[in-house]
């Protein structure tokens, strides 16, 4: 836990907040945590909570050190702070958690939709959108992470489940083969804890594209659909490797 001194340094840094663009604030939010660090504002995001107006969420890409233009490594924060102050109520810093390079990171997102996991958790989501380097072999893919604030700490409760994904093979022409998958979830009854189980609902779409009469035709095979339980164990939600992004 975070020790009194530190959380009213964090007021103090941010005492016109209430009045500005969170965006304003990501470079001072770094330099709080992270002294000397730089941070990818690209790739960066914050707002207010719809769920709770007086929090403010953001998801803070620092690169580490060595980064070129082929690969590049980041640490992640995801913090929520008081939307009037702009002081740092809980973080969650995750190193290493993202490797970009033959497929690259492309975006950063917060979900505010309602996760209310349990009665005394209401979650909020990360994703991240990912996209492959290579035109004859195309990869695109978003994961969802889902976290909660316990006290001064915010724990991930969910990591990187591949929420869609669509990848392929073709001669760069025409013929080829792809796939798209797409995932819903939804929460379901209570579990362990207290904590709704999450219901995941795919469904997968395979196509191939093939010349005929001179042109491109696209015949899609028909959909499968398939449907999964993540249960909560006392202190996350388990992904099967299946579900799970793998960079």
């Amino acid at each position: 836990m975070f020790a009194r001194p530190l959380l009213a340094s964090f007021v103090l840094c941010f005492p016109l907040f209430a009045h500005a663009d969170c965006t304003t604030s990501l470079k001072e939010w770094t330099q709080t945590l992270h002294p000397g660090r730089a941070i990818s504002t690209d790739y960066a995001a914050c707002k207010v909570w719809p769920e709770n107006p007086a929090q403010t969420l953001a998801v803070l890409p620092l690169p580490q050190k060595g980064a070129t233009a082929d690969a590049t490594v980041y640490d992640v924060e995801v913090l929520v702070a008081d939307s009037k102050s702009g002081a740092i109520i809980a973080h969650s810093y995750e190193p290493s958690s993202i490797t970009s390079d033959a497929v690259g990171l492309q975006g950063m997102a917060l979900d505010t939709a309602h996760w209310q996991l349990a009665p005394q958790a209401l979650a909020f989501g990360v994703r991240k959108s990912y996209e492959g380097s290579s035109r004859v072999n195309p990869f695109a893919a978003t994961t969802l992470s889902l976290y909660v604030v316990d006290g001064t700490r915010l724990r991930r409760v969910l990591a990187n489940l591949t929420t869609q994904q669509s990848n392929g093979e073709w001669d760069g022409n025409c013929a080829g083969q792809f796939s798209d998958i797409a995932r819903v979830i939804s929460i379901g009854p209570a579990g362990r804890g207290g904590y709704a189980t999450l219901q995941v609902k795919e469904k997968t779409v395979d196509a191939t594209h093939a010349q005929a009469a001179g042109q491109c035709v696209t015949k899609n095979k028909p959909s499968r659909q398939s449907n999964a339980t993540l249960n909560y164990d006392g202190a996350h939600y388990g992904v099967p490797a299946a579900l799970a992004f793998d960079q």
